[in-house]
């Protein structure tokens, strides 16, 4: 938490720490992969209305992704907090972070740091790999429960793809929004495939590559860990109120 505060007041900030490992549950040693949950978008609302319209925020995001609900609460109060919102990427943001990183004004990334698609998945299958199947057969050989998930699939390709373009519309063109939308939901790549900084700048997202020396301090607080720790962290109280 003190390292939280300096950087704070260095920045001038409020800074909120999404960050998710790897748990192993002690007994058995069972993986158990964290992710964006409710949980977080209610912690994070909080933080953001706790912060004053002037004052920026910076984001520490480290996350394979997570719930569409959660991420888009997310995303959404970034786009509409006033001032600056900036994202610092240190080692990957895939999936639903990718969403919130594009969310914000900047987006500062470790040089090897990664990004992510964005296509939604209905259950274990890529929706967009859904759509794929149903389309090299006739109709009639489809059954009808595969013709539901391909009715969801397209409607939740849509879905993101209209989020991402509402995310972008004030950052590019409406027609590079689109065609980076496109490129992020449609499938084209596998979910998990690493979108570098040199990539996503061909694609027209701007990146830094000069991340600050303190967030790689501050993510030596979070190492990977048999033991639970919160995945969102902030000083909780509203700085316009705090006394000098």
């Amino acid at each position: 938490m003190k390292k939280i505060r300096q950087f704070e007041k260095k920045r001038g900030s409020r800074l909120i720490t999404i960050i998710h490992r790897q748990e192993a549950i002690a007994f058995l040693n069972i993986p158990l992969t964290r992710y964006i949950n409710i949980e977080d978008s209610e912690q994070v609302l909080r933080a953001i209305r706790l912060t004053p319209e002037k004052m920026p925020i910076d984001i520490l995001l480290h996350t394979p992704g997570g719930l569409v609900l959660a991420t888009e609460q997310i995303a959404h109060a970034i786009r509409k907090h006033p001032a600056k919102v900036t994202v610092y990427v240190p080692h990957y943001a895939m999936s639903g972070g990718t969403l919130l990183a594009l969310a914000a004004d900047e987006i500062v990334m470790d040089i090897n740091a990664v990004l992510g698609p964005v296509d939604p998945q209905l259950g274990k299958y890529p929706a967009a790999s859904i759509l794929e199947a149903v389309s090299r057969k006739e109709i009639n050989e489809v059954d009808d429960e595969t013709l539901i998930l391909a009715d969801m699939a397209k409607k939740a390709v849509q879905q993101v793809r209209d989020l991402v373009i509402k995310i972008l519309k004030d950052k590019m063109p409406q027609e590079q929004a689109e065609k980076l939308a496109r490129h992020l939901t449609e499938g084209r790549w596998t979910h998990d495939y690493p979108i570098t900084c040199e990539k996503l700048q061909e694609l027209g997202v701007k990146v830094c590559d000069e991340l600050p020396a303190e967030i790689y301090s501050l993510m030596e607080y979070y190492p990977q860990s048999p033991r639970r720790r919160p995945t969102v962290q902030y000083i909780p109280m509203p700085y316009d109120r705090e006394k000098k």
